[in-house]
């Protein structure tokens, strides 16, 4: 039976707790995690037939314990391990109090692990998506999921790893590892690396999903804040970013009547919170430049001069080429494309031979007045790019105009 979505969205909540529980409860994240997922799996078959138990986190947390101890009845070591952790019933109270969110985010992007790897656990075990659910998501085969999720496991209890809160001397850095993942999801959604769809709706609004929990459990943290901002204001323009035939429609040419106005208000005011009362980071800085960009009505009311500020105080913050990239253009708008191009041919040794590189170029050049080289490099760029709907859109952009028709004589 197909699962609806209200028992989706309550089995992808309450994977993370449930999952908390049986591993403060048994230890041993890797065997915790299969059962979890086998528990949801069992809810998605029959809570949409047999509608949701009264205690839907009690009934998970039971059908995963028994998974544990069928495990656990095949080995003769832990036959007395079993009778002593087993229990039929789930006390509320047990699984009520406490938030284990931050505790899988951060035990999932164990500095131990890749960074692929570190996004396939996030989403497994903390997302609750099942492996088939993050290979179609990701875009590879089911099988290379998979192994990357039982490596990662492998690497964890390797790691000697607990399931607690990280060490104070480590938690700054793990929480950045954290947002990093967070972000980097969101990002593979919004703008696919490759394949035929300009954005995937799941990963974006699972890493929306994760986030909000993550400033749920952190309130005051200026950089979480952030980056749910920059989340919401850059996820509020999805509905204008394509036409019906899928081909991506430039921020400059996008209908701002369709973006969404609710998105747009929350990330700004938790921007607008964030940089009040917390230190200024690079996730805030990102969001208040999307802030700007969503406030304008139309391309000729944004505030590019604030906007190149923000890039200039991000450029020192958070260098990278995408900031640099993204600057440059700022100051296409703001001192003319002539000085844009000059600082890109300045900085292009740094910028690692990306196709954006052409497509930058590509639009300094068009805008000002070389049509001709404009083409060269929108033609590179597509040829460059993964990403199907950009190369529609950068292969339409090198196309020549059509040939001006000459009115008809009159006889």
């Amino acid at each position: 039976m197909r699962v609806t979505t209200e028992v989706e969205d309550l089995l992808r909540t309450l994977a993370p707790k449930v999952l908390g529980v049986l591993v403060r409860r048994n230890g041993g994240f890797d065997t915790c995690e299969d059962a979890v997922q086998e528990a949801l799996l069992a809810a998605a078959q029959q809570w949409p037939e047999e509608g949701v138990p009264g205690n839907p986190t009690g009934w998970l947390i039971t059908v995963a314990q028994r998974r544990l101890t069928e495990v656990w009845r095949s080995e003769a070591a832990r036959r007395r391990r079993e009778e002593a952790v087993f229990a039929s019933e789930v006390d509320d109270a047990e699984v009520s109090t406490v938030d284990d969110t931050l505790t899988l985010l951060t035990l999932c992007c164990h500095p131990s692990l890749t960074r692929v790897s570190q996004v396939a656990l996030t989403l497994r075990a903390v997302g609750g998506l099942t492996t088939g659910e993050i290979a179609r998501a990701l875009l590879v085969p089911e099988s290379t999921v998979g192994q990357r999720i039982s490596r990662a496991k492998a690497k964890i209890k390797a790691a000697g790893a607990h399931f607690a809160p990280p060490p104070d001397d480590e938690r700054d850095e793990r929480i950045a590892a954290v947002l990093s993942v967070l972000y980097l999801i969101f990002n593979e959604g919004h703008t696919t690396s490759s394949g035929a769809a300009i954005n995937r709706v799941e990963l974006t609004a699972e890493a929306i999903r994760l986030t909000r929990q993550l400033h749920r459990r952190m309130p005051e943290d200026g950089e979480v804040a952030g980056l749910l901002a920059l989340m919401l204001l850059t996820d509020a323009r999805r509905p204008a970013r394509t036409r019906p035939d899928g081909t991506l429609v430039p921020l400059a040419e996008q209908d701002r009547t369709r973006w969404d106005r609710a998105a747009i208000a929350e990330g700004t005011d938790l921007i607008t919170h964030a940089l009040a009362t917390a230190a200024i980071g690079p996730y805030q800085l990102q969001a208040a430049i999307a802030a700007v960009h969503d406030e304008a009505t139309g391309p000729d009311d944004t505030d590019w001069k604030q906007i190149l500020g923000l890039y200039e105080l991000l450029t020192a913050a958070a260098p990278g080429p995408m900031v640099t990239l993204n600057r440059i253009v700022a100051v296409a708008m703001v001192r003319g494309p002539a000085t844009a191009l000059a600082e890109l041919d300045r900085a292009e040794p740094t910028l690692g031979g990306h196709y954006r590189v052409d497509a930058v170029r590509a639009h300094l050049l068009e805008l000002s007045g070389n049509p001709e080289a404009a083409r060269t490099h929108y033609e590179q760029a597509a040829r460059r790019t993964l990403s199907l709907p950009e190369q529609r859109y950068l292969t339409a952009k090198a196309a020549p105009p059509p040939p001006r028709q000459r009115p008809a004589r009159g006889r």
